[in-house]
């Protein structure tokens, strides 16, 4: 392993201490990095760029690992490929890559005939007849830093392309459309929109979101074709800064529906797309507590909804209710069953396909609308992924279904609703001499403090032996919040850690949604140490079973992950050789205490109110990483990833806790994107780079960068 900190004669970049005094519940927290939060102050993002150079001092020695990496991932990507065509309306639709280009081609190609299914099998030598390209990334990103795509579809009769445009990384997008008979763009121009636009199944209107100053999409409206977007009609508004708001039509084109939520409760309207200018009328009013997602089905020659709730049932059930009284008393279709977390359910014309959770796992059914008969359908392996992909026609005789596992790389299947038929389109290249069979998964199951078993999910190659044999160098993801699952799915980079004898694992922890609604709810707000406890718990499982040792152990997490990255490094800071802590959430108490930030708000019924709760204050303050780094502590290798332009968590957050660390003697840097948003960098290229950079530290930590 390389002692780094004798590598070279360094100094870090010193952070000056301007105390700022912070008082709630009669508690003073003087805070001596809070001026970093100043992004327009020349002298914040000249500290940023003292820090960048100063990482790229300390590794330095690692530059020529990082370009093997890279090199590696780039070597195991066919870089010119193109993605199964999807149908919708006339036109199959597909994406081209292209060898040296950072951004996807858009293209589609014209059915052989209205009753053609079987989508074109394409290859990278042969032209597609045809074809039409009606976005190339590449050319739309032309002298940006930055490029990303928010919206984009193509109006129903086709000729017509929506699209929006980020080219800062803050999630702010300029709608645009395009004539896709001539190739160019229509006056039509919206600056300051979310994410999610549509057409009316007409192709006459747009129905878009903007946001207010703390980022939540709160309006939408309704932009006419060729009129002046200072004419465009508000269709819905939310006052209530704890709801973020959304909007689609339903596969059925019946309908615009208008949800309306919060992490806990939400709200839905519906709205004729036949007559768009219409009010809005509500499916259920709002429940604290009560969380519903309804979809339009037609069943016996009637408008029905199926609405999927949590209300009395933890778990969700399904009910149906007539689209016109949507308030009358339900019909119950599925009922709750505890420990079978219903996700939602995607209608057809002749179906649905009903999406679940059970034993740990993401599982979908086939449903039938006579019955409400579940057919689950079945895969081959332990752990896996699957789920509906790309099914924008309202009556298919065939799905579209995306699996992957975590040795299976992406596969696309076309299932034939009629017979069953999984029908095998497309498997991920992995060029280099890939074989699933080098490779192995499992999940094992440690015993948290409380007695919960909690899962771990683990990946590895077979040629260094079985995990647990004899101690491996072991990289241990976690996540926690949000009911949000980590699937086990495939990647590329990932290889890079395999064939070096890492074992890769995810520890499963509550405050995720693995194990069902309860196991989301035993992670959040006065429960949220429990998400920090079973990661270390599962940790402490591994080096007790022969899988790892602390000096060859790095955890890794983002965003709230890093939060719980931030937390364990704190409470155990002895357990791991390293820590990576990707767009971390670690200075959650001041941002939550702050509403005129983006999200706080909404952000509430996740981790509590401290702003108004003496407890709940208290208990966050008990935990936020950046207000409990030890001056005693011996802390791992810490390298924090940050995005200047991230809307979600500021990069003030990883900024203040490096400069804590460091003050406590940690060696912890911080990587700051100058330009890029939450999720990094944009384009593949680039965005291989970051995951190599993450890697070459995370090796020279586990002592295999020479490998």
């Amino acid at each position: 392993m390389t002692d780094v900190r004798s590598a070279a004669d360094l100094s870090a970049p010193v952070t000056p201490r301007r105390p700022v005094a912070r008082t709630h519940h009669g508690d003073t927290f003087l805070d001596p990095y809070e001026w970093l939060r100043e992004k327009d102050d020349p002298q914040v993002i000249e500290h940023l760029h003292a820090e960048n150079a100063y990482t790229e001092a300390r590794t330095a020695h690692l530059a020529g690992l990082r370009d093997t990496v890279f090199s590696e991932i780039k070597g195991r990507t066919k870089e010119t490929d193109l993605s199964v065509p999807v149908r919708e309306g006339g036109w199959w639709y597909y994406g081209r890559t292209l060898e040296g280009r950072q951004y996807g081609v858009h293209c589609r190609a014209p059915l052989a005939s209205p009753h053609d299914w079987t989508p074109p099998e394409l290859t990278t030598d042969a032209d597609v007849a045809g074809e039409q390209i009606i976005l190339d990334g590449n050319a739309e990103a032309e002298g940006q830093e930055f490029f990303s795509l928010g919206s984009f579809e193509v109006s129903k009769d086709g000729t017509m392309l929506l699209y929006g445009v980020d080219v800062e990384g803050d999630e702010r997008y300029t709608l645009k459309v395009r004539d896709l008979h001539t190739g160019a763009n229509l006056p039509d121009e919206i600056p300051n929109t979310s994410a999610g636009a549509s057409f009316s199944p007409d192709g006459r209107y747009i129905v878009y979101l903007t946001v207010d100053d703390a980022w939540r999409p709160d309006t939408v409206w309704l932009h006419e074709l060729g009129t002046p977007v200072a004419d465009d009609a508000q269709l819905f508004h939310e006052p209530d800064e704890r709801y973020w708001v959304g909007a689609g039509f339903t596969r059925s084109d019946r309908y615009l529906m208008i949800a309306v939520g919060s992490s806990i409760t939400s709200e839905e309207w519906l709205v004729d797309a036949a007559d768009l200018r219409s009010a809005p009328r509500v499916v259920w009013p709002r429940e604290e507590g009560v969380e519903y997602d309804s979809d339009h089905a037609v069943v016996d020659g009637e408008d029905v909804l199926y609405i999927l709730h949590n209300r009395n049932a933890l778990d969700f059930e399904l009910v149906r209710v007539a689209a016109s009284t949507p308030s009358a008393e339900p019909t119950v279709v599925v009922a709750h069953e505890p420990g079978r977390r219903l996700l939602g359910l995607s209608t057809f014309r002749d179906f649905a396909v009903i999406a679940y959770r059970r034993e740990g796992l993401a599982r979908l059914g086939m449903f039938d609308y006579e019955n409400s008969r579940i057919d689950e359908l079945a895969f081959d392996e332990p752990l896996y992924a699957a789920g509906l992909a790309g099914n924008p026609e309202w009556a298919p005789p065939m799905l579209r279904l995306g699996y992957t596992s975590f040795v299976t790389p992406s596969t696309v299947y076309d299932y034939v609703v009629a017979t069953g038929e999984k029908l095998l389109r497309k498997r991920q290249p992995v060029l280099g001499g890939y074989d699933p069979a080098d490779y192995d998964q499992a999940r094992v199951w440690a015993t948290a403090h409380d007695g919960v078993q909690v899962p771990i999910s683990l990946v590895w190659k077979r040629a260094f032996g079985t995990p647990g044999d004899a101690p491996r160098p072991l990289h241990l993801y976690g996540y926690g919040s949000y009911e949000h699952s980590i699937e086990p799915g495939f990647s590329v980079a990932r290889l890079s850690e395999l064939d070096r004898g890492v074992v890769f694992a995810v520890a499963h922890v509550r405050g995720g949604g693995e194990m069902g609604r309860q196991w989301y709810e035993d992670g959040k707000t006065m429960r949220k140490r429990n998400t920090f406890t079973d990661f270390l718990d599962c940790a402490d499982h591994l080096i007790a079973g022969g899988y790892a040792v602390p000096d060859r152990l790095v955890a890794e997490g983002g965003s709230a992950g890093g939060l719980l990255m931030g937390a364990i490094a704190n409470m155990r800071p002895e357990l791991f050789a390293g820590v990576l802590a990707d767009v971390p959430f670690v200075d959650a108490l001041t941002s939550i205490l702050d509403p005129s930030l983006p999200l706080t708000v909404i952000e509430w019924d996740e981790w509590g109110d401290p702003l108004h709760s003496p407890a709940v204050y208290a208990y966050m303050q008990s935990y936020s990483p950046y207000e409990n780094v030890r001056a005693d502590a011996a802390y791992p290798r810490i390298l924090a990833v940050t995005s200047l332009n991230d809307t979600r968590v500021l990069y003030v957050e990883p900024a203040k806790w490096v400069a804590a660390l460091r003050e406590a003697g940690a060696d912890a840097l911080l990587k700051c994107e100058m330009v890029a948003g939450h999720g990094g960098v944009s384009g593949r290229y680039n965005a291989w780079r970051e995951r190599a950079y993450e890697l070459a530290w995370l090796f020279d930590v586990l002592g295999v960068a020479g490998a």
